[in-house]
């Protein structure tokens, strides 16, 4: 066990550090104000290599591991989750082709984003399937050689500026549930694709949003990712590989949140004294710094698994459940210490407070987490394991 990193890691996050402070944190409580999509960022972002990390780099990637990936990850959220959300769009999209598509799809697909700035989004979710994904009501239907695409996605990370889309839509009978789902990549030029609402969300309003509408979409066998029936696995495989950077970026609004209030508590007086020399705030901070160390540590732990070939449901999960919860913990009680001005827009923790919200409910909600570990350790207890 060995908790130290590397000299390219090392420079790695000194690299998104010094990124995230002189042009993520200047701008981000302006962008996020207007629901600004940060185009020039994620340009600058693209040729300082912060997008498509795990792009393989045979495809122009640089073919960084999930580990690398989560402490980049970790340094932009500091910044802005709304602007790391959308940098690490690109890697949800191009999940399902790395893992399950052709030579010819990631040469083409993969090497468009690596090629230029350019974006791609992940299309799973759906007005009345989100975390249901097996009830997805998106229908792709075979016609000769070709298969003919109808229907919604909805909440759909970079949607109005992807060039492709990774979607997901059911070719069996909506009682197969799962097992008739298919995944496609779906370039944004074919007749009868279009992009519908933008969304105005409560936080990470950086982060672009929107439906993505299919109106008899004709794909043929290029767009085929994976074998046909096999895209609920293909999704929930790129989940297994997706949700430690969810992680990540709860430990960047734990790590923000902690930052500002030890400073604001060490500043702001009252009855006399610092409100740091209270008693009530000591613990409050210190539960955010245990909070912040427990989840980097599930973080690590399930980038590092998936490094070593495990792909496992539950270490994500852990990850992604704990550091959710934790995060909207820590960042509640950040507008706690500020009191007052925590409540307003001069200081940025109500901010870090509306970000990390999302983390709850994106990429399988905190109950559905829930739903696979417990499901996994009955699973592990009924096999004897």
């Amino acid at each position: 066990m060995d908790f130290s990193l590397n000299d390219d890691q090392q420079r790695l996050i000194a690299t998104a550090r010094k990124f995230t402070k002189e042009k993520i944190i200047p701008v981000a409580q302006k962008l996020d104000e207007h629901g600004t999509f940060p185009s020039e960022i994620c340009k600058e972002g693209w040729e300082l290599g912060l997008m498509n990390g795990e792009v393989p780099q045979e495809y122009g990637g640089l073919g960084l591991s999930t580990l690398d990936h989560v402490l980049m990850q970790e340094e932009i959220n500091f910044g802005c989750a709304g602007i790391g959300t959308t940098l690490a769009g690109n890697n949800l999209a191009a999940m399902p082709l790395i893992l399950a598509g052709t030579e010819e799809q990631k040469k083409n697909y993969l090497g468009q984003l690596t090629d230029s700035c350019s974006f791609a989004a992940y299309a799973c979710s759906e007005p009345d399937a989100g975390s249901d994904v097996a009830g997805m009501r998106t229908t792709v239907r075979k016609v000769g050689d070709e298969w003919i695409l109808n229907g919604i996605k909805r909440w759909i990370t970079n949607g109005a500026y992807a060039n492709w889309y990774t979607t997901f839509a059911r070719t069996g009978d909506a009682t197969d549930r799962h097992k008739g789902i298919t995944c496609f990549v779906v370039p944004r030029d074919l007749p009868g694709v279009s992009v519908g609402r933008k969304e105005d969300k409560l936080g990470q309003r950086a982060s672009n949003t929107c439906d993505i509408i299919y109106e008899d979409v004709k794909l043929t066998k290029a767009h085929l990712v994976g074998a046909e029936g096999q895209g609920f696995k293909v999704a929930m495989k790129t989940f297994d590989r997706s949700r430690p950077w969810i992680a990540a970026g709860a430990t960047g609004i734990m790590r923000r949140a902690l930052e500002e209030c030890t400073k604001y508590a060490t500043e702001r007086k009252a009855f006399g004294q610092a409100i740091g020399q209270f008693q009530a705030i000591q613990f409050m901070l210190a539960d955010m710094a245990m909070k912040y160390e427990a989840t980097r540590l599930l973080m690590l732990k399930a980038a590092w698994n998936i490094g070593q070939g495990k792909l496992d449901a539950i270490e994500s999960a852990y990850a992604k459940a704990f550091g959710a919860d934790s995060a909207m913990q820590v960042a509640t009680d950040a507008v706690q210490i500020f009191g007052g001005y925590g409540y307003t827009k001069e200081y940025p923790v109500e901010k870090l407070m509306r970000d990390a919200k999302l983390l709850q409910i994106y990429e399988g909600t905190s109950q559905i987490q829930r739903m696979v570990i417990g499901r996994s350790l009955i699973a592990a207890a009924s096999a004897g394991v």
